[in-house]
C-alpha cells in the first residue's frame, strides 16, 4: 500500500473509536496530512523503522500517541516531549488538540527539520517549539511552565526519570509510555521514584492488540500546596 491508496482516515477513525477517542474533522485532516508528509520524508530520511507498514504506522505511532490526549485536557497544558523523533507523541497530540502547547526536544537535525516542516504544513506553528538538542541542555520554561513531560521508548524508566529531574517540578506530571516490560522497569526504580507513581493505565493498540501502559508520576507540592 502507498500513501495514496492506503485509507489512513478510515483506520485512524476506527482505531480512535476503539480507544474511546473522538477526533474533530480538522484533527483528522491534519493527521492525514501528517501521515502523507511522514511517508514522503521517510523515503529519504530515517524517521521510522524500515519496512514498517502503513497499518503499523497508524497503530504503533499515531494511535499509540493519541492515547495520551485524554491525559492532556487541562487548561493551559504544556507538553514537553523528550526525544520526539518524528513527532510521536508530542506533535501528534498537538495535531489532535491545537490548543495544546508542546515543546519537542530532538537531537538529530534531520528529524528537527521534519518536525518544523510538519508544524508549518499543518499550520501549527503557534504553540509548537522544536528544540535541537538533548534534554540535559534544556531548562525550565519560565513563561509557560511544563505541565506534562513525556517520551516514547527513549530509555529505561529509571534513567528517564533521572534525565528529566531538573525539569520535574512539584505539580508537573510525568507520563511514561511503556510496553509489556513496564513492571520490570518500575521495579528497578528507586523507592523514592516509585513513591511518585500516581496512576497506571493499561490499554491495547487497536490493530495489533499490543499491550501498552501509561505510567503517570507526580511530585507532591508539599503540605501547604495542592
Amino acid at each position: 500500500m502507498t500513501a495514496t491508496t492506503f485509507d489512513f482516515q478510515k483506520h485512524l477513525v476506527e482505531g480512535c473509536t476503539r480507544l474511546g477517542l473522538e477526533l474533530g474533522p480538522g484533527a483528522v485532516t491534519r493527521l492525514t496530512l501528517y501521515f502523507v508528509e511522514l511517508k514522503r520524508w521517510s523515503a529519504k530520511v530515517n524517521l521510522i523503522a524500515r519496512g514498517t507498514t502503513d497499518l503499523e504506522i497508524v497503530d504503533k505511532h499515531f494511535l499509540d500517541s493519541l492515547a495520551l490526549v485524554p491525559h492532556l485536557m487541562e487548561k493551559d497544558a504544556h507538553l514537553f516531549d523528550v526525544g520526539s523523533g518524528a513527532g510521536f507523541p508530542g506533535l501528534v497530540c498537538k495535531a489532535a488538540s491545537p490548543d495544546l502547547t508542546v515543546t519537542l526536544v530532538e537531537p538529530r537535525l534531520k528529524r528537527v527539520s521534519f518536525l518544523r516542516h510538519v508544524a508549518r504544513t499543518l499550520a501549527l506553528d503557534k504553540g509548537v517549539s522544536v528544540v535541537a538538542g538533548r534534554v540535559e541542555e534544556v531548562g525550565p520554561c519560565a513563561e509557560h511552565p511544563y505541565t506534562h513531560i513525556t517520551s516514547r521508548a527513549v530509555t529505561d524508566l529509571s534513567t528517564f526519570l533521572q534525565l528529566i529531574d531538573h525539569l520535574w517540578l512539584p505539580g508537573t506530571r510525568v507520563l511514561c509510555m511503556k510496553g509489556p516490560k513496564w513492571s520490570e522497569e518500575l521495579a528497578s526504580c528507586s523507592e523514592e521514584m516509585r513513591s511518585h507513581l500516581e496512576k497506571t493505565v493499561e490499554y491495547q493498540l487497536p490493530v495489533s492488540g499490543a499491550s501498552r501502559v501509561l505510567l503517570s508520576f507526580k511530585k507532591n507540592m508539599g503540605h501547604d500546596g495542592s
